[in-house]
Parts: structure tokens; C-alpha cells; sequence
């Protein structure tokens, strides 16, 4: 869903259950220890997007 609306550049699930994203095409790779880091990273976008979006009203 991340990827869809284009707040994440890539995410990928690993075979070890780790996840695998990049914000953007040139930027570091990150590896999320699982679901819950998935999550916790969802919710730091979310934070950012909220508060970027205030700040412009």
C-alpha cells in the first residue's frame, strides 16, 4: 500500500520474514526486523505526511 500511493519507493518481504524498503530509487536500503517494524514505519509516514500537510494550510 505504501509503495501503491507512492510513500515508499520499494518494499520487499524477504524469505526471513524481514522486510526491505527504500524511500526513494537512490537512496539506502533498510532492513525491518518483521510485521511489527512494518507497522511502526507506516505509522512514521503517516506522522510526517500529517504534519508536512498541516504546515502547508
Amino acid at each position: 500500500m505504501l509503495v501503491r500511493h507512492q510513500l515508499l519507493h520499494a518494499a520487499v518481504l524477504a524469505p526471513s520474514g524481514q522486510w526491505l524498503t527504500q524511500d526513494q530509487p537512490e537512496s539506502e536500503v533498510r532492513v525491518l526486523d518483521g510485521p511489527a517494524a512494518m507497522v511502526e514505519l507506516a505509522a512514521e509516514i503517516q506522522h510526517r505526511t500529517r504534519t508536512t500537510r498541516d504546515r502547508t494550510r
